[in-house]
């Protein structure tokens, strides 16, 4: 038999279901790996006693026949979902020693499912960066290099160390979010499969605030059916989520198993073919297109006109909602305080040790575009903006059935 940290996620969840080994055997190889692999830095804070107490009950409920749906699995949490009793940190030295009293309705839902905590990982500071180089507790390395050159390379963010940690054979999946590709360029840059679902399909509640509007949880893993496995453990209805959809969890592991695209129409926006992107980019684009036209797919050019203002649409409104959901960090409910002559000093000694470099950047900016006489000029206007870049999607929808496009220019 493979090792067990050679398994897949569903491949893991068939063996522990026919006894050919126990959760606490399980948890134990993959808590070796992260002892191999420290060196990526992948995690933030690892739990390998509680990673054992949970995989012990998961063995006394199968012994009952009171098996979930990933019971016995070990998991890998981006350090942005509040773990009860576990630091939660969101990567800034400003919640460093934050321990939540509270569980987010994320990893309830996986708990509830048998899943098995093995870490918290690690991430660009409040989720803000795309190489998950702001962390403050160090960059993560990816566990992959360029062929016949050994110098470290990024892993992408802000979800690295939960990419990172899923590459490295750490674990089968883990956690991330997603506000402008957080989920989905680490995944890319590091080999995997990284899904962010719909607005609402995962709740927000118990996740560390970014930008509300934009912020989604999703899995991460190392194949198809193993994300469409996990995101049946993450989702559902939250009525503690005011954005959380009510709407039924389907079954996305037959859905993922069902290999007929016979007719499926993909999409290939013609605005995406940007100048900067890479001719290698370019040639494994025009190659999965021509992979699905193998298997049956109809290539549709489609036209998504205001591509070019989506970037500086979010760097408006991510910097907004972020400068509001931030100023809870104060020094005065919990995470750090750095003392001062008086309650605004505290505040601002509090923030500027609190805060990375990157995180203050975009708490200026926020707050600026939301200031008086800002206000119209620059966050309603990336509203609008960005209600017309939604209904370019709605109409390319009419025409194909799905999106084929680069995860990143080069």
């Amino acid at each position: 038999m493979a090792a067990l940290t050679d398994l897949t996620l569903t491949e893991l969840v068939a063996t522990l279901a026919r006894k050919e080994a126990s959760a606490l055997e399980v948890a134990e190889a993959h808590l070796g790996k992260l002892d191999e692999h420290r060196a990526l830095n992948a995690f933030i804070t690892e739990t390998p006693d509680r990673a054992r107490e949970m995989a012990k009950a998961s063995d006394a409920r199968r012994a009952k026949g009171e098996a979930g749906l990933l019971e016995g699995v070990p998991l890998a949490i981006k350090d942005l979902f509040c773990t009860e009793g576990v630091q939660t940190t969101a990567a800034s030295h400003i919640l460093e020693g934050f321990v939540p009293q509270y569980e987010s309705t994320v990893t309830a839902n996986l708990w509830k499912a048998g899943a098995v905590i093995v870490g918290k990982t690690n991430l660009d500071e409040f989720a803000m960066g795309s190489s998950n180089m702001t962390s403050y507790f160090g960059g993560v390395e990816n566990p992959w290099k360029r062929r016949g050159d050994n110098r470290k390379l990024v892993p992408g963010g802000s979800s690295g160390g939960s990419a990172a940690a899923v590459a490295a054979y750490m674990v089968p999946g883990s956690t991330g979010t997603d506000t402008g590709g957080s989920i989905r360029q680490p995944a890319a840059f590091c080999g995997i499969v990284g899904l962010k679902p719909t607005y609402g399909r995962c709740s927000r509640w118990g996740v560390v605030a970014f930008s509300s509007s934009l912020d989604q949880p999703g899995p991460l893993t190392r194949t198809v059916e193993d994300s469409a496995l996990l995101l049946r453990g993450m989702a559902g209805h939250d009525p503690k989520d005011s954005t959380s959809a009510p709407l039924a969890v389907p079954d996305f592991v037959a859905a993922a198993r069902n290999p007929d695209i016979r007719g499926l129409k993909v999409g290939i926006p013609r605005e995406y073919r940007v100048e900067g992107t890479s001719p290698e980019i370019m040639a494994l684009w025009d190659n999965g297109m021509e992979m699905l036209k193998a298997a049956g797919a109809v290539p549709v050019e489609v036209s998504l006109p205001h591509t070019k203002y989506a970037l500086p649409a979010y760097y408006i409104v991510a910097p907004a909602e972020c400068s509001s959901n931030l100023a809870r960090y104060d020094g005065v409910r919990f995470g750090l305080r750095v003392p001062g002559k008086d309650l605004i000093e505290m505040y601002e000694n509090t923030r500027g040790a609190g805060f990375g470099k990157e995180t203050r950047r975009r708490i200026l900016i926020g707050t600026y575009v939301l200031s008086a006489g800002y206000y119209d000029a620059y966050y309603r206007k990336a509203q609008q903006v960005r209600a017309l870049i939604a209904r370019d999607f709605k109409e390319a929808f009419t025409r194909c059935d799905v999106l084929l496009t680069p995860t990143a220019p080069t």
